[in-house]
């Protein structure tokens, strides 16, 4: 864990017992449900339809008692394996691109087979990271989603492998499913795994142990989290900072086994538990520029600037900048940086690049009219400060 990831600098906020915390997941409203390749499919590839049915089960259980639910769904080149005779996960990209758009209509039909038994009807969405990049992608994705739900149709979303480079990929679904909790206003996130919760080495190791909360980024210390298995590009790395990162905007996560899912959707006592921060739920916009937007340029800040923007309220002025990289335009999001090459936030840029060049270091007063305003304006400047 970086020492970001640990929340250091951060003063912990006053949280609500670990009961309460599972007492309000179990009765949460609204709810994404993550599953990682290796409990949807075979090791030899195809979809396990009888894992999948008995998952499908716990969550019309869930639904019948009054919760909407969305799925993340990993497994598309898993499954899309089998039909092409492949032993092995592919390794390139190509290959990678022709399994998954193969394994997504099958997937697909399995998952909507599966729930047909209960009269559900189900929709396939394929994301990628450039769709929760750009601010009107993102709202369209959200409104689909919405719709989708009032229309009682479970959204299955998936990461869109057939198109995605390895350049804009979310790099696992875990992320992915954090980034849709938030987009849709989840009242909690279930990520589903192979491992009953968070140990703080390999569970397979002699004296490894279980935790059962995570409360701020000091309970991470000391923790060895792994890569992902033969089947998928997660892990318990990344599952524990998908977990972090809805964590931070205010979704309450539960990570446990998909075997668990039953207990988990009931409000039993099993998984990891990480608490929100209950004192700063970051909103939709702030959330979007730290976490999913893409920034087009770097503003480099000096020391009282720098001191300014992580105290809050304070609008950044062309003379606390000491320097810009990038072609951005205005209303672009970008990457603020301080004296020592630290990451400080983000922010929705004022002006175009070729504008602020000619404003660095100077004073409101000694410009014209028209460029008095600020460079980032206090309501569209987030800084990583306000992170768990």
């Amino acid at each position: 864990m970086t020492g970001q990831e640990r929340g250091e600098g951060v003063d912990t906020p006053l949280y609500r017992s670990e009961a309460e915390l599972r007492s309000e997941i179990a009765g949460a409203k609204k709810i994404v449900v993550k599953f990682g390749s290796s409990s949807l499919t075979r090791s030899s590839g195809g979809v396990d339809r009888v894992r999948m049915d008995r998952y499908v089960e716990a969550l019309e259980a869930r639904m019948a008692a009054g919760s909407d639910v969305v799925v993340v769904s990993s497994g598309a080149i898993a499954t899309g394996r089998k039909p092409l005779k492949m032993v092995t996960r592919p390794k390139d990209l190509a290959t990678k691109q022709a399994a998954a758009a193969v394994g997504q209509v099958q997937l697909a039909s399995n998952w909507s087979d599966s729930f047909e038994r209960f009269e559900r009807t189900v929709a396939l969405i394929l994301l990628t990271a450039g769709d929760t990049g750009d601010r009107d992608r993102a709202r369209n994705a959200q409104r689909t989603i919405d719709r989708l739900r009032q229309l009682r149709v479970i959204p299955i979303i998936n990461e869109n492998d057939t198109v995605a480079t390895s350049e804009m990929r979310f790099g696992d679904n875990d992320r992915l499913a954090a980034l849709v909790a938030h987009l849709i206003g989840a009242d909690a996130l279930v990520l589903l795994s192979d491992v009953d919760g968070l140990f703080d080495r390999n569970p397979s190791d002699p004296g490894a142990r279980f935790l059962s909360e995570v409360r701020s980024g000091k309970d991470l210390e000391g923790v060895l989290a792994g890569d992902g298995g033969p089947l998928g590009t997660g892990g318990m790395a990344a599952k524990v900072s998908a977990a972090r990162l809805a964590a931070r905007g205010g979704v309450p996560v539960l990570l446990t086994s998909a075997d668990n899912i039953a207990p988990a959707l009931a409000g039993d006592d099993v998984g990891t538990v990480f608490h929100p921060r209950p004192d700063k739920r970051l909103s939709a916009w702030k959330f979007w520029a730290l976490y999913a937007a893409d920034a087009e340029g770097v503003l480099r800040i000096d020391p009282g600037a720098m001191r300014a923007v992580t105290r809050g309220g304070t609008s950044l002025l062309p003379v606390g900048i000491t320097g810009i990289d990038g072609e951005f335009h205005r209303g672009d999001i970008v990457e603020v940086i301080g004296p020592n090459g630290e990451a400080i936030g983000r922010g929705e840029v004022g002006y175009d690049a070729d504008v602020l060049a000619g404003m660095i270091g100077r004073n409101t007063a000694d410009l014209p009219v028209e460029q008095r305003r600020a460079v980032i304006h206090a309501d569209y400047l987030s800084n990583y400060a306000s992170r768990v």
